[in-house]
């Protein structure tokens, strides 16, 4: 049995808008690395909510944009960029849900060690982003060091192995 061409125009439709709600949370969070390498604390602030919330697990939690667009004048950011660094997200895992989504992925930061990079933090990361009038804008992101513990790799098995 064929679908009526109404039915197949509203399927068309909600793919199109899905696949543009993709794009637009890739683009988001494809800013963040630029943003932070050119220590554009207005434009991370303009990627969270008012009461959006960054937390580096275990180490620090910053709460509301002002705070997050901040991040870039601390002093360990700033020696980053006086050595040379590139803060790099992988494309991430997404799953939409209304005007709700979850993106999963991985980031590194390299910095600059005499004539060569290295990574200096390897993460994953969950970023629980909203869709506000202005279009998809961040709630949340955790950022959890690869380091070997349950924190990181709890996280990613979250895609794989979704609840």
């Amino acid at each position: 049995m064929s679908q009526s061409l109404e039915s197949r125009l509203e399927t068309l439709e909600r793919r199109l808008l899905e696949l543009e709600d993709r794009a637009a949370i890739m683009q988001l969070i494809a800013s963040y690395g630029p943003a932070a390498d050119t220590c554009s604390q207005g434009v991370i602030a303009g990627l969270w909510t008012d009461n959006g919330i960054y937390s580096v697990v275990g180490t620090a939690t910053y709460e509301g944009k002002a705070a997050v667009g901040a991040l870039v004048e601390n002093a360990t950011h700033q020696d980053y960029v006086r050595r040379g660094c590139s803060h790099v997200m992988a494309m991430p895992h997404i799953v939409i849900d209304g005007d709700r989504a979850v993106a999963t992925g991985y980031s590194q930061v390299f910095a600059r060690d005499g004539d060569y990079w290295r990574v200096d933090r390897a993460s994953a990361n969950r970023w629980e982003l909203v869709r506000t009038p202005d279009g998809w804008r961040v709630a949340a992101r955790y950022n959890h060091l690869m380091d070997g513990s349950e924190s990181s790799r709890g996280l990613l098995r979250q895609v794989v192995a979704p609840a």
